[in-house]
Formats: C-alpha cells, sequence, structure tokens
C-alpha cells in the first residue's frame, strides 16, 4: 500500500447554499419542520420558494464539500467529487472548491437539471430550516468517479445525503470497493433521519458488512438507526459494529468510541449562536483532521467541537476565521 496524497478524499452532494434570515412565522407558514431538510424535486419548486426569500447570499455548500472544505482551511489534503451542470452556480461552485486548494475535476454535466441549490432559512435562534433541490448532483455516475484520486486517500468520506438518489449510490458503492482494494479507510456521515427512514436498511448492511471505519451521527440519527428510545442504548448497539463509532450531542458534546475506548468532550463556548449550518459538517472536518495527523480520540473530538464552534458563529457552512491560528489559540500550541 503507497502512502497516501490526501488525508481525505469525499464524495457528496455539489450544492450552492442560499441563505437568507426569516422568522418561525414564515417557517410554519410554508409547512417546513424549524431544523429540518425536505426536498424539492423541480427547479419549479425552488424557483417559487426563492422568490419567497428575504435578501440572501450565496455559499458553495454540500455536507461533505463542507466537511473537506474545512479540513482544507486546517491544512489537510483534500479531494472531492461532485456533480455539477454547466451553468453559472456550477461555475461559482467549482471556484469556491479549487480555491479552497481542493481537488476537483469531476467533469460538468451539459443540460438540465441545474446545479443543485439548497434554499436555508436561518431564524433568530440560529437554527437553519433547509430546503434542497438536488439538480445535477443526483447524477453523478459511476464513471465519473476518478479511480485514483480515490485510491491516493487516506480516508474515503461519503455522505447519506447523497445516497438517495439511484445513480450516485452505485457509484458511492463502487467508490467504497475502490478504496477498500487501495487498504484506506471509509468514513460515512448518516446526514439526517429522513436518510435513515429511507435507507436505513442499506446502511445497516453497510456497517454489517465491515464496510466503514468511521460513522458519524448526531443524537437523533443515531437513535433512529439503532431502532431504540435513548442515546445511550443506541451507542451500545451501534459501537461495537464499527471501529470507531462518533457521535455529536448540540449543546451537550460529543463521544466518540473506539474499540470499546470511550471519550468525550463538552461543546466548545461561543458567544452567540448565529447560524447552525454546517454544524456536523465541520465538527467531521475536525475529527477527521484529527485522525489523518494521527491523533487521538480526544484530541480529535476538541478539534472537532472547535471548527464545529467556528461554523456557528457566523452565517454559512465554509470557515472565516484563519482555522490553523484558531486552533494553535484554543489548544495552546506555537
Amino acid at each position: 500500500m503507497t502512502n497516501p496524497a490526501y488525508d481525505v478524499v469525499a464524495i457528496g452532494n455539489a450544492i450552492v447554499d442560499i441563505l437568507a434570515t426569516t422568522d418561525d412565522a414564515f417557517i410554519a407558514e410554508e409547512g417546513m419542520t424549524k431544523g429540518s431538510m425536505q426536498l424539492m424535486f423541480s427547479p419549479q419548486e425552488a424557483d417559487a420558494l426563492y422568490a419567497k426569500m428575504g435578501p440572501g447570499q450565496e455559499v458553495s455548500g454540500g455536507s461533505a464539500a463542507n466537511t473537506v472544505a474545512g479540513i482544507a482551511a486546517l491544512g489537510g489534503r483534500c479531494g472531492f467529487i461532485g456533480q455539477v451542470a454547466d451553468d453559472e452556480l456550477g461555475r461559482i461552485f467549482k471556484h469556491d472548491i479549487n480555491n479552497a486548494g481542493i481537488t476537483f475535476d469531476t467533469v460538468v454535466r451539459p443540460g438540465e437539471p441545474t446545479t443543485a441549490r439548497c434554499l436555508i432559512f436561518v431564524t433568530p435562534d440560529g437554527q437553519r430550516t433547509m430546503n434542497t433541490f438536488l439538480g445535477a448532483s443526483q447524477f453523478l455516475p459511476e464513471g465519473a468517479l476518478d479511480r485514483d484520486l480515490i485510491a491516493a486517500g487516506a480516508i474515503l468520506y461519503l455522505e447519506g445525503y447523497l445516497w438517495d438518489p439511484e445513480e450516485p449510490r452505485r457509484a458511492m458503492r463502487t467508490a467504497i470497493e475502490i478504496a477498500r482494494e487501495a487498504g484506506r479507510k471509509v468514513a460515512f456521515t448518516l446526514s439526517d433521519v429522513f436518510c435513515i427512514s429511507r435507507h436505513g436498511g442499506d446502511f445497516r448492511t453497510l456497517i454489517a458488512d465491515g464496510l466503514i471505519d468511521i460513522l458519524f451521527a448526531n443524537e437523533n440519527e443515531l437513535i433512529a438507526l439503532a431502532e431504540v428510545d435513548d442515546f445511550e442504548t443506541a451507542v451500545a448497539a451501534i459501537a461495537p459494529q464499527v471501529p470507531v463509532l462518533v457521535a455529536t450531542r448540540s449543546e451537550q458534546g460529543a463521544i466518540a468510541v473506539a474499540n470499546g475506548t470511550r471519550a468525550e468532550v463538552p461543546a466548545e463556548p461561543i458567544d452567540a449562536v448565529v447560524d447552525t449550518t454546517g454544524a456536523g459538517d465541520l465538527f467531521a472536518a475536525g475529527f477527521l483532521h484529527g485522525q489523518a495527523q494521527g491523533h487521538g480520540l480526544e484530541k480529535s473530538l476538541r478539534l472537532g467541537a472547535i471548527c464545529a464552534a467556528e461554523i456557528i458563529s457566523h452565517y454559512g457552512a465554509r470557515p472565516q476565521s484563519d482555522m490553523k491560528a484558531l486552533i494553535a489559540e484554543k489548544l495552546g500550541q506555537a
């Protein structure tokens, strides 16, 4: 097995986020579930909701793309595979991710549908309610995979969101095979409870077959995956099935369990929660960066907590601080 040229190579939805502030009344009027993600199934539906948004800002997003952007900001070497269309949003996404120092060479998809977009409504308490039109991202074909790139990454990181469409689901299964053949680790994030409701059987099979080395979940996702009623019972059920389990609990911090050893960290304190968009993505960035650098569970968790705190202190799911300097300050390093 050759030394990896990349710390993490991720496969995920290539999305441009459009963020705007709103109030709880608007969320209720539009029939949204506050703090959750729902899919929009046509560009017309996305256009209609976009027309109701207040002034917003466009920021490249997508769960796994946010994670590798965070790792790159920490100094890690990353690659990304995801599908965009030949349109303005696709060009915005490519520019942003390449500008972050991330290798992204997936061939653009001509014609319709457009590049994916996520309309994010942020309420005064910082909660984000997401409405996603997957567009071109749900048509990532197996043939678009850069096999050499996948084999060159120490860790292959996959997002549960992309498991929903059939074509990228096949591509991710192939990517797992490529990573396994190259002797690399596979990390997987469950992404959302709705992903588990639709594909929990697939996820449990991946775990049972020993194909997942690092599993990321928040508290509700882990409970849904384990099909139990409380967090600790879920941890006890899932942790023995994966080499590393990482579970986040918002203001209650996070835990990791590896081969029976458990580590916990509190949430990193901040002055105010501005926008929770990308909190889990950046927690994964910090943790994976720590693992890629050979750190233990507790330090990797702490890195995750610091990254998550930085993200929720401003709008958008990409870091705005000098992350290397922030980590040095928080961990007391020179």
